[in-house]
């Protein structure tokens, strides 16, 4: 099993750590830094504060190296786009005048590389939610790479979406599901790791009142599906009234493990 170089732990190394005096061991070392920057120039140069009197200058071509165009450089809207956000990078020098130059695009290339060698489906890697969708949450897992886990992966019960389960910034564990090594694209999981059914039921009893949270209003033949935890859904009869979303007090009647159900009455 392959390590994953890129972990949110690593990501809180801020560059604004820096001194004039370790800059040049964070060059040998090959560390990956990350900083918020601060302005981008008429030529979409990049440009961060990096504490300590240190200036860095992250030019276009050195933005990405993934949606990059034909000239190496990727577009307008995408540098501009970057100010007032965090950035990965590594430094790659310091000029004369004291300056340093940075590069994202070489992280996003490791990032890649890590992809289409050594990350494999089944995997548990880390990452931070960037955005959230309406059919999926798109997570980074290091350079600006970005996975993507569809709303049914996210949790066992039924959610309308993603909101319910994550937020943006959330740094979280995630399982890989599957990888499209030629595009560097990867699709993952997040509801294997919020517990099997059999460890979820052990912090619940019989003919005890929890709460639950209602995700199924429609009216069917069998009832109502009551979440009590991510992973864990129980059935409770039908009762009119009850709304999408709602937290009710349930009452665990009978929970059947041959079969993986729970039987709830509302209360």
């Amino acid at each position: 099993m392959s390590i994953q170089p890129f972990t949110p732990e690593g990501w809180d190394y801020n560059a604004d750590e820096l001194t004039k005096d370790s800059i040049y061991k964070v060059i040998n070392d090959k560390e990956i830094l990350q900083g918020v920057v601060n302005s981008c120039d008429e030529n979409y140069n990049l440009h961060l504060n990096l504490g300590n009197g240190i200036k860095g200058i992250m030019p276009r071509n050195e933005i990405e190296a993934i949606n990059a165009t034909e000239n190496g450089c990727p577009r307008e809207s995408l540098c501009t786009g970057k100010v007032n956000k965090f950035v990965q990078f590594r430094i790659k020098e310091v000029q004369e005048d004291g300056n340093v130059i940075l590069s994202r695009k070489d992280v996003q290339q490791d990032a890649l590389n890590w992809i289409k060698s050594d990350l494999q489906v089944g995997q548990k890697i880390s990452g931070i939610v960037k955005n959230i969708k309406p059919y999926g949450v798109f997570i980074e897992i290091g350079g600006g790479v970005v996975g993507l886990a569809h709303i049914e992966d996210l949790s066992v019960a039924r959610i309308k979406s993603p909101a319910e389960r994550v937020k943006i910034g959330q740094k979280l564990d995630i399982v890989v599901k599957s990888i499209d090594r030629d595009e560097g694209k990867v699709i993952l999981s997040y509801k294997e790791l919020l517990g099997s059914w059999e460890d979820n039921v052990k912090n619940f009893k019989e003919k005890t009142q929890v709460k639950g949270i209602v995700r199924e209003t429609e009216k069917n033949k069998n009832g109502i599906f009551i979440e009590l935890t991510p992973n864990l859904v129980g059935m409770a009869e039908y009762i009119d009234g009850l709304e999408y979303g709602q937290t009710v007090d349930v009452y665990i009647k009978k929970i059947i493990p041959e079969k993986k159900k729970i039987k709830l009455v509302v209360v």
